[in-house]
C-alpha cells in the first residue's frame, strides 16, 4: 500500500525582511516526470517577517490562508496519486538532453536532427520553451539551413521533410510520456516532399560492375551484397556472423534488426550473397568496411566500370527492388524483403519498372 506523504507548510527567511512559504513533503515524493525524489515545493508566496502595521498583518493573514488552501489541495492530490502540480518542475526539465537521450537510442538521422535543433536553439532549451511557435520556427530553419558536414550546401527539401518528421516523432513520444499537456503535432504542418528520380542499375550494369576490379575488395563485396539483398549501408556495417544462420528450408538466412526502422526480420540469403560474405567467422561480416569508402572510392569504381549514372551506395537498394519486381517477384514479397512498413513505399519501384516497360514498348515501331 502506498504511503501518503505528510504535507507541512513551512517558512524560510529571504532578503528584504520577508519569509518565503514552501511545502515540505515527508516522506519525499517521486516526480513522475524527472523521476527524482523531492521534499520541497516552493509556492512563490512571500510574507513580511515582522509586520509593522495593520496592512502588513492583514497581507500575511491572506497569504497564509492561500498557502493553507494549496497545502490542502496537495494532500488531496497525493491521496488520488495526481501529480499535475509538479508540471512547473517538468517545464524546467532540459528538453535538449531529453532529445539527445532519445536520439542515441535511434539512428544517425535522429542524431542529425538533434544536432540541427541544438544549433537552432543555441544549445539551450527546456520543455517549457517548446511551443507551437518554436516548432514552426524550427520548420522554417530546416528549409533554409546548411548541411552539417558540407557547410556550403543547403539541405534538400526532402531531407528537411524527413528531419521535421523525425522531430515530430520526438514530440509524440514526449507527449505520450506526459512531458506535454497536449500533442503539439495537432498544430504543426509537415514539410512536403518533392519527386526525386531514384537511380538504379540494370542487371547488365550489375554484372559489369561485378566483373570490374575495385581498389577496395571489401567495398565491392558489400556493394554487390546490397544489390542481392537490398540491405542499407547501416545494416551492412552492423551485420555480424552470429546473425547468419541455417534456414529451415535449406541454405542460409540473416536475422537482423534494421537500424532505420528498428524492424526485426529474417531474410533469406542466396548462395551468391553468402559467397560475398567470405569465410564464416566471428564479429562483423564485412570487416574493414568503412563509411568513407561509399563516397569517393565508390565513385571511382563506378566510373572505372564505364557507368555514367550518378550511383550512390543506397542506389544498390533501389537496384535490388527494381530487379526483383522486373523479374516477377510480387510487390508484397519485395516490400517484406526491404522491411518496408507500408507496401505503398514499395510501389515506387513498381512504377519505375512500369515506366521502363513503356519505354521498351515504344522501341518497336512499324513506321
Amino acid at each position: 500500500m502506498t504511503t501518503i506523504s505528510k504535507v507541512t507548510l513551512r517558512k524560510r527567511p529571504v532578503a528584504g525582511a520577508k519569509e518565503s512559504l514552501y511545502l515540505d513533503f515527508y516522506p519525499p515524493i517521486r516526480d513522475p516526470f524527472t523521476m527524482r525524489m523531492t521534499r520541497r515545493e516552493s509556492l512563490g508566496i512571500y510574507i513580511y517577517l515582522k509586520p509593522r502595521n495593520e496592512f502588513e498583518r492583514e497581507f500575511n493573514h491572506e497569504m497564509m490562508m492561500k498557502a493553507e488552501v494549496i497545502r490542502s489541495l496537495r494532500v488531496q492530490s497525493l491521496i488520488n496519486e495526481e501529480f499535475g502540480f509538479l508540471d512547473k518542475n517538468k517545464k524546467k526539465a532540459d528538453f535538449l538532453s531529453y532529445f539527445e537521450l532519445k536520439a542515441k537510442k535511434k539512428d544517425q538521422k535522429w542524431m542529425k536532427v538533434y544536432m540541427h535543433f541544438s544549433n537552432f536553439v543555441k544549445g539551450k532549451c527546456t520543455f517549457g520553451d517548446v511551443t507551437v511557435e518554436l516548432c514552426n520556427k524550427f520548420r522554417d530553419y530546416l528549409l533554409d539551413t546548411k548541411q552539417l558536414a558540407h557547410k556550403d550546401n543547403k539541405i534538400s527539401q526532402n531531407s528537411a521533410a524527413g528531419y521535421f518528421s523525425t522531430f515530430r516523432a520526438l514530440l509524440k513520444i514526449a507527449y505520450k510520456e506526459k512531458f506535454f499537456r497536449e500533442n503539439l503535432n495537432d498544430y504543426l504542418e509537415s514539410i512536403e516532399t518533392t519527386d526525386v528520380k531514384k537511380e538504379y542499375l540494370t542487371l547488365d550494369e550489375v554484372k559489369l560492375l561485378a566483373s570490374t576490379p575495385c581498389e577496395l575488395p571489401i567495398l565491392k563485396s558489400a556493394s554487390l551484397f546490397s544489390c542481392l539483398t537490398g540491405l542499407r549501408i547501416s545494416d551492412i556495417l552492423n551485420l555480424e556472423w552470429n546473425s547468419i544462420v541455417p534456414a529451415s528450408e535449406g541454405g542460409y538466412c540473416m536475422r537482423i534488426r534494421t537500424e532505420k526502422t528498428e524492424t526485426e526480420t529474417t531474410l533469406p540469403l542466396s548462395d551468391e550473397a553468402m559467397e560475398l560474405c567470405g569465410k564464416p567467422g566471428d564479429g562483423k561480416v564485412f570487416k574493414g568496411l568503412q563509411k568513407y569508402m561509399t563516397h569517393q572510392p565508390l565513385k571511382n569504381w563506378i566510373e572505372s566500370a564505364g557507368i555514367t549514372k550518378h550511383i550512390t551506395f543506397h542506389c544498390f537498394r533501389h537496384t535490388f527492388a527494381t530487379l526483383q519486381i522486373a523479374l516477377g517477384t510480387d510487390i508484397y514479397t519485395v516490400s517484406k524483403m526491404l522491411t518496408h512498413k507500408n507496401v505503398t513505399t514499395t510501389q515506387i519501384y513498381a512504377d519505375l519498372v512500369s515506366s521502363k516497360k513503356r519505354e521498351s514498348a515504344n522501341k518497336i515501331s512499324l513506321k
